[in-house]
């Protein structure tokens, strides 16, 4: 054990994330997902079906007096920036619904457009680091790591 070629092991395996990448979920679990975050926040949510569902993955309502009323949440399950038009969709479906707030929430980001039509309306754009940050804040372990494919 003295071979001048040994050197001290490296512990690679305990260092691994072992937090789940929010990627490699499904779109509907990536709902799932979102429906459990809002569970864990305090909202009392419902969850809608996909076929049918008006533009609308699940609404959180908050009971708190004064502040509370109803959410209408969109989650997308995005690699890239989702498109404005989803923004002013969230929009309309919030005001149809008949709710004080839009939440879209989003593994990726939103370009400029998409923060100019928000800007002074009842929307929260929740991006991937704003996702991971409120999963931080909850202690719920996620990640979103892009895997480039090969």
């Amino acid at each position: 054990m003295a071979d001048p070629r040994i050197i001290d092991p490296v512990d690679v395996i305990s260092g691994l994330d072992k937090r789940p990448n929010l990627l490699e979920l499904t779109s509907k679990e990536f709902e799932y997902f979102v429906h459990n975050l809002f569970d864990r926040m305090g909202f009392d949510t419902k969850l809608f079906r996909a076929d049918g569902d008006g533009g609308v993955d699940c609404v959180a309502y908050d009971p708190t007096p004064i502040r509370g009323g109803k959410y209408v949440i969109q989650a997308k399950l995005y690699r890239k920036t989702v498109p404005p038009t989803a923004v002013r969709d969230l929009y309309g479906t919030m005001q149809h619904e008949g709710a004080k707030s839009g939440i879209l929430i989003t593994t990726s980001g939103y370009g400029p457009s998409s923060y100019e039509f928000a800007n002074g309306k009842p929307l929260q754009l929740i991006d991937g680091s704003g996702l991971l940050a409120i999963c931080q804040e909850y202690n719920i372990p996620a990640r979103i790591v892009r895997i480039s494919s090969k």
